[in-house]
């Protein structure tokens, strides 16, 4: 590891509690990555699991989605019948038109089971209540349709937030069916008792909303265009991002999970590449950025062999601020990527005199330093107090036990 000097005391926007100041920060990653150095000195939390088989070949064919724009459309109600029975011995027995049944309704419910949105489809459609029928048949009720999505699923209705699912197995009535309309008979009074007229089944509501998550992963990866982050996501996780030696491979964002000794799990995010003017949403600047406001802490990856690589962490510190006040200031790290090659090798001591915080020199293609830099990883997620905390039952029951 290579450490700096020098450090810049920055001020913290107060939407970062109790995210440290930089000179804070880089006197603990220092001290952090003291203690890696030595094994003997280091938690077994912090040390990865090893994998038990090998990874898969070829590329993920899919990728992790955390915003989707979604059109509902509540399933309607059912129509009324308008009969008149015809018994036998009884001509003329009377109505006997049933009513419609009831639109399904569209809900959205908070599981573990998810953990982004890909499974969403733009368009979603609920079933129609079935229309009454003579003989004092009532139609028959739409089953409601029920969308499992991630915790921390937000939602939003023409740029306004209108719900949230924070706890498992929250709902969320998002779109409501259409009532079932009433047959004849329903209308038959002491005055009228041949009544012909039925009511029509109930629309259901459409709406489109905005669907996003609060929290995408721990760590994103945040850098310029060919800077070796999908090569660094593979290196760390069981993740098959696409890579090839050119810019903008990565157009979605892709996200690993890396386990620990005591089981815990983190997730690492592969944000597309960010260049100059992002917040002008150069280069679908506003897309990828919003990734980044998803992520809990911030891994900055330094293309070494480039001309010059810490004038990119400038310019992606100023790209994140422009964007959203604050962002840069996100618990994270900077890597020294691709030393490997001789002209990061040549980079690495300025490199280092010029950047506020410990620079950790890896090469994501051979593996070299990627061990200690998960170690990293782990501890610079407890350092955001930003991070919510979903707790599963059987933890408030512990809870519950030990007080009592």
């Amino acid at each position: 590891f290579t450490t700096s000097s020098s450090s810049k005391n920055i001020e913290q926007d107060d939407d970062c509690q109790s995210a440290k100041s930089l000179n804070e920060l880089g006197r603990e990653t220092f001290n952090f990555l003291e203690r890696v150095k030595d094994p003997t000195k280091l938690d077994s939390k912090y040390i990865p699991m090893p994998w038990k088989k090998e990874r898969a070949k070829g590329y993920t064919k899919t990728y992790f989605r955390d915003h989707v724009t979604v059109k509902l459309e509540a399933g309607n109600g059912g129509d009324g019948c308008i009969s008149m029975l015809s018994a036998f011995r009884k001509q003329f027995a009377g109505p006997d038109g049933g009513d419609g049944g009831h639109g399904s309704h569209i809900i959205f419910k908070a599981t573990y089971n998810k953990n982004n949105l890909s499974h969403l489809a733009s368009s979603v459609r609920a079933e129609h209540g079935a229309p009454g029928r003579n003989k004092q048949r009532h139609g028959a009720d739409a089953e409601h349709l029920i969308i499992e999505v991630p915790l921390g699923t937000i939602f939003k209705y023409n740029d306004k937030d209108v719900g949230s699912l924070d706890v498992e197995n929250a709902m969320y009535l998002a779109a409501k069916g259409g009532a079932g309309g009433k047959g004849n008979m329903f209308f038959t009074t002491a005055i009228e008792q041949a009544p012909l007229v039925a009511e029509s089944g109930g629309q259901g509501e459409k709406f489109t909303y905005d669907i996003e998550l609060r929290t995408m992963a721990d760590i994103g990866l945040i850098g310029y265009p060919n800077a070796g982050k999908s090569t660094l996501l593979r290196a760390v996780s069981r993740a098959r991002p696409k890579v090839a030696p050119v810019p903008f491979t990565t157009r979605n964002p892709h996200v690993g999970v890396i386990q620990y000794a005591d089981y815990f799990q983190l997730a690492v995010a592969d944000i597309p590449g960010l260049i100059e003017g992002a917040h002008l949403n150069k280069g679908l600047g506003h897309a990828f950025l919003r990734h980044v406001q998803r992520c809990s802490g911030l891994l900055y990856v330094l293309d070494t062999s480039q001309p010059e690589p810490w004038q990119q962490l400038d310019v992606l510190r100023r790209e994140l601020e422009e964007y959203e006040s604050g962002l840069s200031m996100r618990p994270h790290a900077v890597v020294a990527n691709k030393m490997d090659l001789p002209e990061a090798q040549a980079n690495l001591a300025e490199l280092q005199r010029r950047v506020d915080l410990p620079v950790i020199a890896i090469s994501a293609k051979c593996g070299n330093q990627v061990q200690e830099l998960i170690s990293l990883l782990r501890w610079l997620t407890e350092q955001n107090n930003k991070r919510p905390q979903y707790r599963r039952p059987q933890d408030w029951w512990d809870d519950e036990t030990s007080a009592a």
